[in-house]
């Protein structure tokens, strides 16, 4: 009856994990430190097995080689582990976890109807845009978040920011609780081999999608496309009725 119950508990153990891991670590910049981190506590699980079933001198050899890379990761990992202490101690993304985003945002499709407005306008006229959809964990791995603006979202502040003699149209527009927060934010580059036709602004929005769960649209300046760059891959959206129904989920409207 016993070990029936330490199986439960350990069962819950696994779900709760699973379930935070899922919530607030997969597609973040910490989530590789955290797979390492699992992968240590198995290590000293077995280790600490080894010693209880008298196999002392694999559990001793597990045991060192379990804390050579404890003190390891601590080394290796500090810019991740700094960015998975600021993800932790992020409340905003606590109370979403919970709620479930039910109340944090009201049903209206304005917000929505501007920026399919403005990107259709500037797709047409080939002017560049970035505008990123974060998840409020998200924040630790925007290089720079540019100029605070906390404003509605209309077709003609988004036309205003972008347009090419404006000193903010270069970086990106961040949304969040479907109003824009700041204007001209720096994003990470994407390290990876890109096709010719991408330019900083495709680099940049895939660079924020592999290290984050973030969702980030992206207008070319050379070809008017309008992509979307999620989970380290760019599609590109020629119908604006399927770009307004990923928009919409993205939004939760």
């Amino acid at each position: 009856m016993a070990h029936l119950s330490e199986a439960i508990q350990l069962g819950i153990i696994i779900v709760l994990v699973l379930y935070f891991y899922n919530k607030l670590i997969r597609n973040t910049a910490s989530e590789k430190l955290v797979r390492g981190i699992l992968g240590l506590v198995l290590l000293w699980g077995i280790s600490f097995g080894c010693s209880r079933f008298h196999l002392d001198l694999i559990g001793g050899f597990l045991h060192w080689v379990a804390l050579f890379l404890s003190i390891s990761l601590i080394v290796v990992f500090q810019p991740e582990l700094r960015k998975f202490i600021a993800l932790m101690g992020n409340i905003q993304g606590w109370r979403k976890l919970f709620s479930g985003n039910k109340n944090l945002r009201a049903r209206d499709t304005s917000s929505l109807d501007a920026i399919v407005s403005a990107v259709e306008y500037m797709s047409g006229k080939h002017t560049g845009a970035l505008i990123v959809f974060p998840s409020s964990l998200d924040e630790s791995v925007i290089e720079r978040k540019g100029v605070m603006v906390d404003a509605k979202i209309t077709n003609e502040l988004l036309l205003t920011i972008f347009f090419n003699k404006t000193p903010l149209h270069d970086g990106a527009v961040i949304v969040e609780n479907n109003r824009i927060a700041y204007a001209g934010a720096i994003l990470p580059l994407s390290q990876n081999n890109l096709n010719w036709k991408y330019g900083t602004r495709h680099r940049a929005a895939l660079g924020l999608s592999e290290v984050s769960s973030a969702v980030v649209l992206v207008v070319s300046e050379e070809s008017g496309d309008i992509s979307i760059a999620e989970k380290g891959k760019i599609t590109k959206y020629d119908d604006l009725k399927k770009l307004r129904a990923k928009l919409e989920k993205t939004m939760k409207i």
